[in-house]
């Protein structure tokens, strides 16, 4: 059991959905008890096979994946972390958290990263995770997904130029922090000039619902048009309590109502203007960021 957390870590990153890999790795667990004891004690690293097992049931899960997505209603983003803390203040929402099931945070969960690992291959994403995040050998890794060492090496190689192609420079987290404060006060004053200031031009905003929720079926592209989508929803805003919360490791900010987080908004900020915009609104993908007594 002291390999769940790992698991957990792992299979987040290559599904990009924390209910995916809790399932992921309930499964894996299912399949090591079913194991008669005899074969478990032979089994000289249970991690390892845990591992390896977890690997090859995502592997499954993202080939699913991508026929599912085909047919999901407007745009998919990556399920966001609950993190209950302000990250100016670090003050919690009280969320309780099983340490064991926490997911670390590091630069390889945040949005911009998960969002390019979509673009992957599922054999490209697990050979670069399992290598160039966790660290495993080629040898390793092409035991699990099933291709030489060669291959392996091959398929993390192209991975990693897609990040790279994708990544924007390294933005301190302070400076990260104060453009999406800016941001929200700009958004709450209904000051245009300052919002489109701290937009890239060619900033793009997406946004997901699911099919469940009203939403922007399509990516919004440009500062302006971007500005006037927030100015044309602010009706929809009017109710709701914006709060400075950490988003997948970085600063972001969520929409409450009546205590039920309904939105979840995460950044990616290049130099001191915001360069995407993602917007979680299905109401199954945020679940884990709803507080209350009635939730806990």
């Amino acid at each position: 059991m002291n390999e769940r957390r790992q698991l957990i870590n792992l299979a987040y990153r290559l599904l990009g959905s924390l209910a995916d890999a809790e399932d992921v790795v309930q499964e894996t667990y299912a399949r090591w008890y079913a194991l008669p004891r005899q074969q478990q004690d032979d089994i000289a690293s249970p991690g390892a096979w845990l591992t390896k097992v977890a690997s090859r049931l995502c592997l499954n899960v993202l080939s699913s994946a991508r026929v599912r997505r085909e047919t999901y209603v407007g745009e998919w983003i990556p399920e966001p972390l609950p993190e209950p803390t302000e990250w100016i203040t670090g003050r919690s929402d009280g969320i309780t958290v099983d340490p064991a099931d926490r997911v670390t945070l590091d630069e390889s969960i945040n949005m911009a990263f998960l969002v390019v690992l979509e673009s992957m291959t599922p054999a490209e994403r697990v050979a670069f995770i399992l290598h160039d995040v966790f660290r495993y050998s080629f040898a390793e890794v092409a035991e699990i997904v099933g291709r030489t060492p060669a291959a392996c090496r091959q398929l993390a190689s192209s991975a990693r130029r897609r990040i790279r192609a994708a990544q924007a420079p390294a933005t301190p987290a302070a400076q990260q922090a104060r453009i999406v404060r800016d941001f929200k006060q700009a958004w709450e004053a209904k000051d245009i000039d300052a919002l489109v200031g701290l937009l890239d031009p060619n900033v793009t905003a997406i946004s997901d619902g699911g099919g469940l929720v009203s939403t922007a079926l399509r990516p919004i592209q440009g500062a302006e048009q971007i500005v006037r989508s927030l100015v044309r929803l602010e009706g929809r805003f009017r109710n709701l309590t914006i709060l400075e919360r950490t988003v997948n490791g970085q600063p972001g900010l969520i929409a409450q109502q009546d205590g039920v987080t309904v939105s979840v908004i995460a950044f990616e900020v290049a130099g001191d203007r915001i360069r995407h915009i993602w917007t979680v609104r299905n109401p199954e993908k945020l679940r884990p960021w709803t507080v209350g007594p009635q939730h806990q």
